[in-house]
């Protein structure tokens, strides 16, 4: 609505404050007018009055008197003589119902003209007469006593309606209500187009402000005046150019803040004094769900583990950086904590979340690394030293003895030698260092290569080898020795947990992407739990599940074989039934 703007406002102030003038204006020009009007009528009905005295002073007849009633007639006005309080002549003539006519008697009635028709003073005044008709009517009235020359005291009572005066005073007001009638629509009219002059800058100014509220900071102000508003204009625009600048180096810290913490490996949370989240990382998002899900049996919402709830109100009320640890489905966090301050005031905590399953399984995989390699090691040092000393202390009683304990003693300098050859070829591969000689191959040929090594083999323990083959283009970029020992060990592997009258088979398939390569065998299978582990060095399966400890390998050939797929940039896999049989997976990529 018009009247909520400030063109309404400033043009109604406008308004109601010439209206006001005007009011007061007119009344008193009313008054002032009237007031006026009568004063001229005494002034011309007392010097009326003053020149029919000076006639009828020192006339001894009434010869004069047609004189006065001329006089009067000429003026509008009527007369009355008395000689003393008795009537002695009107100028009235006519019927009383034609005129405005005041009877002599009613006149000496009046209390305001007892002292001049008395003859004591003359008197000017303003009488209300109201006729046999109700009628009532205003009359001014001047009383002057006079002598005439027969010595006897009169007084004249000339009177005239203000009929007439009213009429003027009638024309007067419409002449007044007029002007301040053309002054109101004036006054409107400028009022509406200084408001609009005034309030168009500042309808822009509002515009231009709900632009920028949207976030369109393009929007200039137009300077159209050069006072205060243009002034105004000219600081808007100044202020929608800092605002704009600031606002896009908050949204580029933002979005460096954002691009940071999306980039952490690290979970960052901020909570705010209340305990209520504020910001996540997606790391910290993974690290809630999973903790809602182990806890509240669900993923949706932001369920802070009561760990970190405790660690938030130790870091509030003692300001001061603490740290904890929380297992969440199975993997370790560590948790620390800072508070935020506002001035001297803390008003939130942020909160970084270090997932430390692998630096905790590292620590173990060396420590079981090391109590491994000591295992290893600690078998074949014992019987070479041992036998050793049987041969320098001469144990053997005979050459057949003699030579045996010389087997031993070299079967297990050998082991030492795989184990340490083995050793080295891992950490060759996962340094990067171990040279690969890539060249195209055919998987075909090498499985089949691989297959008749191990006939004999199963032959002998009484397994049934398989070998098939599927598709027709059997040729991928590869290291034909590091390739040739993977299908070794997985092949030995196999071998080495399947029972009489088990079966081992050998699949070579092609498919559009690259080679498919599974070893099943119908042995005794890996337990599930360790399914996980076939992979990691040092790796054996239970005593009860192997062929004796002749056929005990040092547990590094699964992991090397993992390495060496990786390093085809290949995958490898398992799975397995205990007591069913267990498959063994790899798969090499054919090169674009």
């Amino acid at each position: 609505m018009i009247w909520r703007s400030v063109v309404g406002k400033l043009w109604l102030t406008i308004l109601l404050l010439v209206s006001c003038v005007l009011l007061i204006l007119t009344v008193l020009l009313f008054q002032f007018f009237e007031n006026m009007h009568l004063s001229q009528i005494e002034d011309e009905l007392g010097n009326h009055a003053s020149y029919i005295v000076s006639i009828l002073e020192g006339e001894e007849s009434l010869d004069g008197m047609e004189t006065v009633r001329q006089l009067t007639e000429t003026s509008g006005t009527h007369a009355t003589i008395f000689r003393g309080d008795v009537p002695y002549w009107t100028s009235f003539q006519g019927a009383v119902e034609e005129e405005v006519y005041i009877p002599p008697m009613q006149l000496a009635q009046y209390e305001e003209l007892s002292l001049a028709i008395r003859g004591e003073e003359s008197v000017i005044t303003q009488l209300s007469y109201e006729d046999r008709n109700q009628n009532e009517a205003e009359f001014i009235v001047v009383a002057a006593p006079f002598e005439m020359a027969d010595g006897m005291n009169y007084t004249l009572l000339l009177y005239q309606s203000l009929a007439a005066m009213e009429e003027t005073t009638q024309e007067t007001k419409r002449l007044i209500f007029l002007a301040a009638g053309i002054g109101f629509i004036m006054t409107t009219f400028f009022a509406f187009f200084l408001s609009s002059r005034i309030t168009a800058p500042l309808r822009k100014m509002r515009q231009s402000a709900l632009e920028v509220a949207k976030g369109n900071f393009d929007t200039p102000v137009p300077m159209m005046t050069r006072d205060e508003i243009g002034q105004l204009a000219i600081a808007f625009n100044r202020m929608r150019r800092q605002l704009n600048n600031n606002i896009e180096a908050l949204n580029r810290e933002k979005e460096q803040l954002a691009r940071v913490l999306s980039s952490m490996a690290d979970g960052v949370i901020t909570l705010n004094r209340m305990g209520d989240l504020l910001v996540s990382n997606p790391p910290a998002d993974r690290f809630l769900r999973s903790y809602g899900y182990e806890h509240q049996g669900t993923e949706l919402g932001d369920w802070i583990p009561e760990e970190i709830q405790e660690l938030f109100r130790t870091v509030v009320a003692h300001e001061q950086e603490e740290t904890a640890e929380v297992t969440v489905q199975g993997r370790s966090y560590v948790v620390l904590m800072s508070p935020l301050y506002d001035a001297s005031f803390v008003r939130g905590v942020v909160a970084v979340i270090r997932d430390m399953t692998e630096e905790r399984q590292n620590d173990k995989l060396r420590k079981d690394f090391i109590a491994n390699v000591s295992h290893e090691l600690r078998t074949p040092i014992s019987m070479l030293q041992g036998y050793s000393e049987a041969m320098i202390d001469d144990v053997a009683q005979s050459r057949e003895e003699e030579r045996e304990m010389s087997q031993i003693i070299y079967d297990e300098s050998l082991r030492m030698g795989r184990l340490v050859n083995e050793l080295l070829d891992m950490a060759r591969m996962e340094t990067g260092q171990l040279p690969m000689q890539f060249e195209s191959i055919d998987l075909f040929a090498l499985s089949e290569k691989v297959f008749r090594k191990f006939k004999q083999m199963g032959e002998e323990i009484n397994v049934n080898l398989n070998y098939e083959t599927f598709g027709s283009n059997p040729w991928v970029e590869a290291d034909a020795d590091r390739i040739e020992q993977v299908l070794t060990n997985l092949m030995h592997n196999a071998l080495r947990h399947t029972s009489n009258g088990g079966s081992v088979t050998l699949h070579v398939i092609d498919v559009k992407e690259g080679i498919k390569i599974e070893v099943k065998d119908t042995g005794s299978g890996i337990p599930e739990e360790d399914l996980p582990f076939v992979f990691e060095r040092f790796y054996k399966a239970d005593k009860a599940r192997t062929r004796g400890q002749n056929n005990g390998g040092t547990g590094l050939g699964l992991a090397i074989a993992k390495n060496i797929v990786e390093n085809h940039d290949g995958e490898i896999s398992v799975q397995s039934i205990v007591d069913r049989g267990s498959t063994f997976m790899f798969f090499l990529y054919r090169k674009s």
